[in-house]
């Protein structure tokens, strides 16, 4: 079995995360396992395996045929069975299908605004879809969609999964040791900083030497100048702190005291996993599939998205009992490990590419 996760860059985000772990968890699994990603580069690569055939195609336009033809010859090349796409790169996976007919095609849909999916565009997407041999969805929402929107007669829902990658330290946390919260997001509307921003400036009244850090990337937009125009308005410079894309997750979590996740609208979000894997106690939006994951009070807590009272009350309950934090980080942890376990997702990955060898 040789199958290729194609992506269109290796940013830090959700999505290009899950394509580099199952290409690394695969790599063990399969006789080769690939990765492509289509359009950029970025600090993804640094975190894959030796083991993992790697090709960057720089592609310029929606049509590079020049991209196309890579892609191509590099699946022959390399007798590549299964081509697993990840989000929007299914649009060249269905060109390079139209050449090469042999190769299958697995689309994996990340969408993150699953709450708002009357708002989607997908007639691209529908049409493509008589191309795809598998759906793969992140959460169940994703799934009923595509069962009565797609092309497509073979559809299943596959958790995200987490995994612990210990890339060299770099970051060094600002703030006091055991004051820390951490916001695992790309500065991206559905996660919903504005929400976070004014819950923090509830809370840090009464815990004034508590501090907040935010880790994603920064696309230098609207959405990221109004989230620092809030952060001084809100007069919380010295207590908020945004450190863009870092490669080094593990390490930061480690540094971390309590995790958050604010978002409007989410599937099955990774931050929450890996907060689980670095055993941290969290508080997320009741979103997506979140529930999933915290699914009692014991494994953290779940609140109504963008209220900034409830959020600073769920936060401020956890900072104020250092037992609890201990409690919910143990259930957690043992929450992540044994139902979102590379292990297990693997597998049924596995169970799924087999009837299209």
């Amino acid at each position: 079995m040789r199958v290729l996760q194609l992506v269109d860059s290796l940013d830090v985000g959700g999505t290009e995360r899950v394509a580099v772990n199952i290409a690394n968890a695969l790599s063990t699994k399969i006789e080769t396992s690939f990765l492509c990603a289509t359009r950029s580069e970025g600090m993804l690569k640094q975190s894959l395996n030796a083991g993992v055939g790697y090709l960057f195609l720089n592609k310029k336009s929606t049509f590079d045929i020049s991209a196309v033809k890579n892609l191509k010859h590099y699946i022959e090349q390399n007798n590549i069975n299964i081509l697993h796409a990840h989000s929007s790169s299914f649009f060249l996976a269905v060109l390079v299908k139209l050449r090469y007919s042999k190769v299958k095609i697995i689309w994996h849909d990340h969408y993150g605004n699953s709450a708002f999916l009357n708002n989607r565009k997908s007639k691209v997407l529908k049409l493509a879809s008589y191309f795809f041999e598998h759906v793969l969805c992140v959460n169940q929402t994703l799934k009923d969609w595509a069962i009565s929107n797609l092309h497509c007669k073979h559809v299943n829902f596959i958790p995200n999964f987490a995994v612990s990658v210990l890339n060299k330290p770099e970051t060094q946390l600002k703030g006091i040791e055991g004051k820390r919260l951490v916001h695992l997001a790309n500065l991206r509307p559905q996660k919903d900083h504005e929400t976070l921003l004014e819950a923090f400036a509830i809370l840090v009244k009464s815990n004034t030497d508590w501090t907040l850090h935010c880790v994603g990337k920064d696309f230098n937009d609207d959405y990221s100048r109004q989230i620092k125009q809030q952060i001084t308005a809100l007069k919380l410079e010295k207590h908020v702190f945004l450190y863009g894309s870092k490669p080094d997750i593990a390490h930061i979590l480690k540094q971390s005291t309590i995790g958050v996740l604010s978002s409007k609208s989410e599937g099955l979000p990774l931050a929450l996993l890996e907060y689980g894997l670095a055993n941290l106690p969290c508080v997320a939006t009741n979103v997506g599939d979140c529930k999933k994951v915290i699914s009692s009070q014991t494994e953290g807590f779940l609140v109504e998205k963008q209220n900034s009272y409830v959020l600073a009350e769920a936060i401020t309950k956890l900072i104020k009992n250092k037992d609890l934090q201990e409690t919910i980080a143990k259930h957690l942890y043992k929450k992540v490990t044994q139902s979102f376990s590379e292990e297990a997702i693997i597998n049924k990955l596995l169970t799924i590419y087999k009837q299209y060898i």
